[in-house]
This record gives structure tokens, sequence and C-alpha cells, in this order.
């Protein structure tokens, strides 16, 4: 459940001063806050000062991902002190950093998006000059890369190195840092995907579904300690960033066939399980030997019940795809149309 609060509803992004105008692009910054009542206030003030000399229109969008501490409290004094450009997207309950980062995008009025954390650590002072390599490069995603990181070794460094190299060798999106949060990107290219699990830090995979990787790059941004509060993250989030790397890449891999891959992995236990049957039939009727209590037997019935529960799934889903990317006027099966013709008058 979603609550906004402080929002205007206008067309465009409104600017600072309330001036407007300017010749760069409609830019919404979007900062998931969770717990960060330290940070909230010497944040937005940051934002203001990196976009000072912005030459477009700009919001901030902070978005409550359901804090228990006085983050809230420390927005609307934000909200207060700078102007309606500054506007608390309200979370009922805490849903996770991807899910507070799709409700900004969401809400986002300009033409570009900016992304970046709510803990001081990225800095904002970058996001102009993203701006303008994302123009002058024709990109539609630029990432952050953050050449000197300002974190633990052990339980953030290693696991996010480790992470980058198999999400870059899996997915074919060539990038040395998918956890940097600080990112700029086209509105109307985002909105092309849903963002859910663990997903934002797999933002550049997703997008590259609907855009040429040519499209993605990565430009080096300061990176600063952090010097309020605690971090959310750990060790543990390495197995949530495995499952949706596999999501990842079946979505990219397999997206329009899905019945490949269900039937390779199919065919693959089916000739297991054959072969082990030949064998025994081998056994049965040359030798004569009893099979009926060897485990091989069993693994070898299991493998071919597995085998046809494989290639079924994939024959379903490959139906389901094929739906789904029909055009509207072709999802008519021929009873919907025996029915249309029923209730038509007779001549």
């Amino acid at each position: 459940m979603l609550r906004t609060t402080d929002r205007s509803d206008t067309g465009t992004a409104a600017s600072a001063d309330g001036s407007g105008g300017g010749t760069a692009p409609g830019l919404s910054v979007v900062v998931p806050v969770y717990n960060e009542e330290d940070n909230v206030l010497p944040l937005v003030a940051r934002i203001h000062e990196g976009l000072a000399g912005y030459r477009g229109r700009w919001e901030l969008l902070l978005v409550d991902d359901g804090s228990s501490d006085r983050s809230a409290a420390r927005m609307a004094e934000a909200i207060a002190a700078h102007g309606p450009h500054v506007k608390r997207i309200r979370l009922a309950r805490n849903s996770g950093q991807t899910a507070a980062t799709q409700a900004g995008i969401d809400h986002a009025r300009g033409e570009l998006i900016a992304t970046l954390d709510g803990d001081l650590q990225n800095d904002p002072i970058d996001i102009p000059r993203m701006v303008d390599e994302l123009v002058a490069g024709d990109l539609d995603l630029l990432c952050g890369l953050r050449a000197e990181r300002k974190d633990h070794w052990l339980s953030r460094k290693l696991p996010s190195k480790i992470a980058n190299r198999l999400i870059a060798r899996v997915t074919g999106v060539r990038l040395h840092d998918y956890g940097c949060s600080l990112k700029l990107m086209r509105r109307d290219v985002v909105r092309q995907v849903r963002l859910y699990g663990e997903m934002h830090r797999l933002m550049p995979v997703w997008i590259a579904t609907v855009t040429a990787p040519s499209r993605i790059a990565e430009t080096p941004v300061a990176h600063h300690p952090r010097r309020h509060g605690q971090s959310k993250y750990g060790l543990s989030r390495t197995f949530r960033v495995l499952l949706d790397l596999l999501t990842a890449f079946f979505f990219l891999r397999f997206r329009a066939r899905p019945g490949h891959f269900f039937g390779a992995i199919g065919l693959v236990v089916g000739a297991i399980g054959s072969l082990g049957m030949m064998h025994l039939a081998f056994v049965k009727f040359v030798l004569g030997e009893d099979i009926g209590q060897r485990p091989l037997f069993f693994v070898s019935i299991l493998l071919l019940m597995f085998a046809a529960q494989f290639i079924t799934t994939g024959i379903v889903a490959e139906i389901m795809t094929r739906v789904l990317h029909a055009p509207a006027a072709e999802r008519h099966t021929p009873l919907d149309r025996l029915s249309d013709a029923w209730r038509e008058p007779h001549a």
C-alpha cells in the first residue's frame, strides 16, 4: 500500500528555485530511505549543493520505506526548508530497497531518473556530470563505478567483487560495479521493466532486456564512508542475489523460448533414464538376471518421470508465452468467436 504526501499534479518536475526552464532534461532524483534519521537533512542539503547549477527542472523524491525512527519527521523538515520540489513517498511497511526504488520510479516525472542511497555514501555532485555523459553518449542507463570504495573489505567489498564478476559472466552485461546505487536512466526505458526482490542491483541486466547493451555504460563516481547509522546489508544478501541472478539469466536467454530451457533439461534427464532402462533390459532378457530390486531400476523410472515433467512444463510455458505475446486481436479462441456470432442478430 502506497501513500504520497506533499505532491502536486503538474506535469513536469519543479526546479529548486521555482523558476523552471533550462536546457538540460527534466530530472527526478529518487532516494530510498530506511531508518536514516541522521542522514536525511545532510543528504537533502548535499543534493541541493550538487544540483545548484543544474540547467533544467528537477525534483527530489524521498521514499520512506516504512522507517521506524524519526526519518519521516526529518523528511518533513526538509520539505519545509527547501520547498515543494522535495517530496515524500511513504510505504506503509518496510518492503526493501527494490520496492522503494520502484515506487520512486513510478512517481518520477523527469525525463531522466537518478537513484542513490540515503546513507550519504553516494555523492550527488556527480549527477550533473552523469547527465552530460548520458546525453552526449546517447545512453539509456549510466551506472556509477565506485573506483575507491569506502566499505569493509570482508563483509562488503569481497562479496560484491565476486558477485560483479559472476553477474557479468552469466548475463553478458559487462559492468564492474552492479552494486553502486548511483545510476542515471531514461524514464521511458526503465518503466518498461518492473523491479522485484533484490533486482535493484541487477537493474542493468533487466534494462538490457528492453534496450541494447551498448546503450548501457558506467562512469567513475565518488564514494564516502558511512558516518551515521548502520548498513542494512550483510553476507546474507548473497543468497538472494544468486536467486535473482538465476531469474535474470532465464529471462535474458529464454524469455521468448522457455520450451528450449525446460525441454533441454528434460531430454538430457530422459536420455540418462533411457540408457539405464536399456542396460537393465539387456541384463533381464539377455543375461536372465532379476532387476526388480536394483536401485538403477527405480532411479531410471524417476529420471523418465522427471523428463516427462520437464518437457510438458516446457510445452505449457511455450503456449503461455505465445498467448502473452500474441496481438490482442488474435487472442480470441474459436469458442469466443462462436459466442460472438451467436449473439449477433440473424438477418
